[in-house]
Protein backbone atom coordinates (compact mmCIF):
# COMPACT_ATOMS: atom_id res chain seq x y z
CA UNK A 1 0.00 0.00 0.00
CA UNK A 2 1.02 3.58 -0.51
CA UNK A 3 0.76 5.82 2.52
CA UNK A 4 1.53 9.50 3.02
CA UNK A 5 3.34 10.62 6.15
CA UNK A 6 3.08 14.27 7.13
CA UNK A 7 5.32 16.42 9.24
CA UNK A 8 6.52 19.94 9.86
CA UNK A 9 9.17 21.88 11.72
CA UNK A 10 9.56 25.57 12.48
CA UNK A 11 12.96 27.18 11.98
CA UNK A 12 14.38 29.64 14.50
CA UNK A 13 15.99 31.65 11.68
CA UNK A 14 16.19 31.46 7.90
CA UNK A 15 19.84 30.41 7.64
CA UNK A 16 21.06 27.66 5.32
CA UNK A 17 22.83 25.43 7.86
CA UNK A 18 19.95 25.76 10.33
CA UNK A 19 17.42 24.83 7.63
CA UNK A 20 19.45 21.81 6.54
CA UNK A 21 19.95 20.59 10.11
CA UNK A 22 16.30 20.91 11.13
CA UNK A 23 14.91 19.50 7.89
CA UNK A 24 17.24 16.49 8.21
CA UNK A 25 16.08 16.08 11.83
CA UNK A 26 12.44 16.09 10.73
CA UNK A 27 12.99 13.58 7.93
CA UNK A 28 15.07 11.28 10.13
CA UNK A 29 12.40 11.25 12.84
CA UNK A 30 9.63 10.57 10.30
CA UNK A 31 11.53 7.65 8.77
CA UNK A 32 12.56 6.20 12.14
CA UNK A 33 9.12 6.54 13.79
CA UNK A 34 7.50 4.74 10.87
CA UNK A 35 10.23 2.10 10.31
CA UNK A 36 10.66 3.28 6.72
CA UNK A 37 13.59 1.86 4.80
CA UNK A 38 14.94 4.08 2.02
CA UNK A 39 13.90 1.46 -0.57
CA UNK A 40 10.23 1.96 0.47
CA UNK A 41 10.29 5.69 -0.36
CA UNK A 42 8.28 6.76 -3.39
CA UNK A 43 8.65 10.55 -3.24
CA UNK A 44 8.95 13.46 -0.84
CA UNK A 45 7.20 16.82 -1.20
CA UNK A 46 8.35 19.85 0.78
CA UNK A 47 6.71 23.21 1.28
CA UNK A 48 8.37 26.24 2.81
CA UNK A 49 6.64 29.38 3.98
CA UNK A 50 7.32 32.42 1.76
CA UNK A 51 9.76 33.86 4.32
CA UNK A 52 12.30 31.05 3.72
CA UNK A 53 14.94 31.86 1.09
CA UNK A 54 18.20 30.34 2.36
CA UNK A 55 18.01 26.87 0.75
CA UNK A 56 15.76 24.22 -0.75
CA UNK A 57 14.63 21.69 1.88
CA UNK A 58 15.31 18.88 -0.60
CA UNK A 59 19.04 19.52 -0.17
CA UNK A 60 18.72 18.14 3.37
CA UNK A 61 17.14 14.94 2.01
CA UNK A 62 20.03 14.49 -0.41
CA UNK A 63 22.48 14.89 2.49
CA UNK A 64 20.74 11.91 4.15
CA UNK A 65 21.43 9.75 1.09
CA UNK A 66 18.00 10.18 -0.50
CA UNK A 67 19.29 11.54 -3.80
CA UNK A 68 17.59 8.76 -5.79
CA UNK A 69 14.16 9.58 -4.31
CA UNK A 70 12.05 12.05 -6.30
CA UNK A 71 12.03 15.31 -4.31
CA UNK A 72 10.04 18.46 -4.97
CA UNK A 73 9.84 21.81 -3.18
CA UNK A 74 6.92 24.26 -3.20
CA UNK A 75 6.17 27.60 -1.58
CA UNK A 76 3.38 27.40 0.99
CA UNK A 77 0.40 29.74 0.59
CA UNK A 78 0.99 33.16 2.11
CA UNK A 79 -1.94 33.27 4.52
CA UNK A 80 -2.25 36.10 7.07
CA UNK A 81 -1.40 34.86 10.55
CA UNK A 82 0.24 31.63 9.34
CA UNK A 83 3.12 30.15 11.30
CA UNK A 84 6.35 31.72 9.97
CA UNK A 85 9.60 29.94 8.97
CA UNK A 86 7.93 26.56 8.61
CA UNK A 87 8.98 23.56 6.53
CA UNK A 88 6.25 21.02 5.85
CA UNK A 89 6.79 17.61 4.31
CA UNK A 90 4.75 14.78 2.83
CA UNK A 91 6.62 11.51 2.50
CA UNK A 92 5.01 8.92 0.22
CA UNK A 93 5.98 5.34 1.10
CA UNK A 94 5.20 1.73 0.32
CA UNK A 95 4.17 0.12 3.61
CA UNK A 96 1.96 -2.57 5.09
CA UNK A 97 0.96 -0.22 7.93
CA UNK A 98 -2.66 0.78 8.24
CA UNK A 99 -3.41 4.49 7.98
CA UNK A 100 -4.02 4.66 11.73
CA UNK A 101 -0.56 3.23 12.44
CA UNK A 102 1.27 6.01 10.62
CA UNK A 103 3.05 8.46 12.93
CA UNK A 104 3.03 12.02 11.63
CA UNK A 105 5.79 14.16 13.14
CA UNK A 106 5.43 17.84 14.10
CA UNK A 107 8.42 19.41 15.85
CA UNK A 108 9.32 22.65 17.59
CA UNK A 109 6.87 25.48 16.94
CA UNK A 110 5.15 23.42 14.24
CA UNK A 111 3.43 21.39 16.94
CA UNK A 112 0.88 24.23 16.95
CA UNK A 113 -0.21 23.16 13.46
CA UNK A 114 -1.46 19.75 14.57
CA UNK A 115 -1.53 19.45 18.34
CA UNK A 116 -3.52 16.24 17.92
CA UNK A 117 -0.56 14.65 16.10
CA UNK A 118 2.46 16.41 17.63
CA UNK A 119 5.13 14.31 19.34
Amino acid sequence: MIRAIRGAIQLDVDEREHLLKLTAELLSKILHANDVDNSALISIFFTATPDIHSEFPAVAARSLGLGDVPLLCFVEMDVAGALPRTIRVMVNVNTDKARGEIQHIYLRGATALRQDLAQ
